[in-house]
């Protein structure tokens, strides 16, 4: 930490290590940036395939999920065709019934 406050305190008390230090960056960024630029290419690579993993595999459960969904509506929608039908067998089953107690009673 004291190297680091004697250096930062050094700046800007005169002009000219300010120029020199500005010299320096231009002088060696030429040299500096594409070299910083070609060791961040493997790094960007990798979080790119990274990237394009965890989405595939984010399809991938997406679609399973869905296909699941889709089948429990298809079972839900035939349980509730076959209560309703059977619902309509037992109206029907009474009513028949009912009409049959009827005509007895009206014929005795």
């Amino acid at each position: 930490m004291a190297l680091w406050d004697d250096v930062a305190g050094s700046l800007g008390k005169s002009w000219a290590s300010n120029a020199l230090i500005g010299a320096a960056a231009v002088m060696l960024a030429p040299i500096m940036v594409p070299a910083v630029l070609a060791g961040m290419r493997p790094l960007s690579k990798m979080v790119i395939k990274g990237g394009v993993l965890v989405y595939d595999k984010a399809r991938e459960v997406i679609a399973e999920t869905g296909e699941q969904l889709s089948d429990i509506v298809v079972e839900a929608r035939s349980e509730l065709a076959a209560s309703a039908a059977a619902a309509t067998a037992a109206q029907t089953t009474s009513a028949a019934s009912q009409e049959s107690a009827d005509e007895t009673a009206t014929d005795a």
